[in-house]
């Protein structure tokens, strides 16, 4: 249980953000619910763990802006008083042949899935409380290259490799930091991003036969936040049912 912790997700009103920021509110933790525009959906992200027995609140913050991060980090402290759990999942993917990739298309990639997590774990660094957790999201893109793809797995795995420092210099405070990388997991923007014929195929191509669900990731992370998952630090956790 992570009873008496206080959780920030990045990203938490909608499909794996709001998986994981469920999970760690019915495992005890008060929810930091972080959105970009969609106001609603994290309201009913709160209302869901509310109505649970938790605590959770919404902020808003778009993480491209540094300045934003650095508030968002002032407001769980405000609400909550500290922060113990840090889950970096928001980001954003933007999918074309480097020939005819923008320079506009990098930069906001980089920004949001990049120096979101460098300005997220810098304050992580100064304010997360000693034993306490950092799961950056990933993605398997950064282990199969595919075409289209690498400006969005260049920026996932730059984010990993500030992940693997981070659990180098917070190691010694008991503080624990590792990415996890999940497959094709179910969400709105996987099924926007796919038509039924690839969604097919690639439920065809994952050994466990399924596409993932919100739930498998936010297992992870809950364990990953407890007690239980500290004794890994500075790993990638592959998350994709056999698929990478």
């Amino acid at each position: 249980m992570l009873t008496d912790r206080v959780a920030l997700v990045t990203g938490g009103s909608r499909g794996i953000g709001r998986g994981i920021a469920e999970r760690l509110g019915a495992e005890g933790a008060r929810v930091v619910v972080n959105y970009r525009t969609d106001a609603d959906a994290a309201a009913k992200v709160v209302a869901t763990i509310d109505n649970a027995g938790g605590q959770a609140v919404a902020v808003q913050a778009d993480v491209a802006d540094p300045a934003q991060v650095v508030a968002l980090f002032d407001a769980v402290e405000s609400a909550f008083g500290g922060l113990d759990i840090l889950v970096g999942n928001a980001g954003i993917a933007r999918f074309a042949p480097l020939a005819e990739a923008g320079d506009e298309d990098f930069e906001r990639v980089f920004a949001t899935n990049t120096r979101s997590t460098f300005v997220a774990l810098r304050e992580a660094a100064k304010r997360l409380r000693d034993g306490g957790r950092i799961i950056v999201i990933s993605s398997g893109a950064t282990v199969t290259a595919r075409p289209n793809g690498g400006v969005y797995a260049a920026s996932k795995a730059a984010a990993e490799q500030l992940v693997r420092a981070a659990a180098k210099e917070l190691g010694p405070r008991g503080i624990t930091a590792n990415s996890v990388l999940p497959g094709a997991t179910r969400s709105d923007a996987l099924e926007a991003g796919m038509d039924a014929e690839r969604l097919a195929a690639t439920t065809a191509q994952t050994p466990l036969g399924r596409l993932g669900e919100p739930s498998d990731i936010a297992s992870i992370v809950a364990f990953l936040a407890s007690a239980d998952g500290g004794w890994i630090t500075g790993q990638t956790i592959h998350a994709g049912g056999g698929l990478f």
